[in-house]
């Protein structure tokens, strides 16, 4: 697989080389999406707490009697049905975590890279740079290689000179290629790729091709 590769004024330079199984994977939306719950449910807090009628302050004691009151029978301040009283069945405090094994995560992001390449929304770059950290620098950058929308920039390392120019673009997001998921990758609207960051990519990748998944 080849794909064109571009210099940061949007020319084409060359072409390169796309790994099969990082690139060339048939993607599945019913296991993408199995992915993508498992990722949004583990990075919630899990801080959400409400009190039990044992927790709540208030007497124990029996409002009034059970008989010959005319009122309907009641046997704590505390009841749920009560103002003040508890909650039944709020949610409470204590993470839940979805456990989603790394080789399947691996086989996630990479369907979702090639899913992502089949629809032409990923850009090859030999290199990723600015000369000063302005904003306007990045806005330039990006508007030279047509990048519109929620865009991803995938680096091999950090660059604090690119990551200043660019903080101030809302829906600009700047990645390592070591770190980037499936929910990322499909998350973004465009993908912007060094040519190191996809050498790392390929990396992470090793031995992936013996793990099949089946598609329906």
């Amino acid at each position: 697989m080849e794909a064109p590769l571009m210099n940061v004024k949007g020319a084409a330079v060359g072409k390169v080389d796309l790994p099969e199984t990082v690139f060339g994977r048939r993607a599945s939306k019913e296991f993408l999406h199995e992915y993508t719950t498992a990722y949004l449910a583990n990075q919630r807090q899990g801080t959400a707490n409400t009190k039990t009628r044992a927790e709540v302050s208030g007497s124990g004691k029996k409002p009034w009697k059970q008989k010959h009151t005319g009122r309907a029978r009641a046997g704590s301040f505390r009841s749920p049905l009560w103002r003040h009283g508890g909650i039944t069945f709020g949610p409470r405090a204590g993470k839940v975590t979805l456990k989603f094994p790394r080789r399947k995560a691996a086989l996630a992001l990479a369907q979702a890279l090639s899913a992502k390449h089949a629809q032409g929304a990923i850009t090859f770059v030999e290199s990723l740079s600015v000369a000063e950290a302005k904003t306007k620098q990045a806005i330039a950058l990006l508007k030279a290689l047509g990048c519109e929308g929620r865009t991803m920039l995938v680096l091999d390392a950090p660059d604090a000179r690119l990551a200043l120019a660019g903080r101030n673009i809302p829906q600009l997001e700047l990645a390592l290629a070591g770190n980037i998921n499936a929910y990322t990758v499909l998350r973004a609207g465009r993908l912007v790729v060094t040519r190191p960051a996809l050498e790392k990519l390929g990396a992470r990748f090793t031995g992936l091709s013996a793990v099949k998944h089946k598609v329906n």
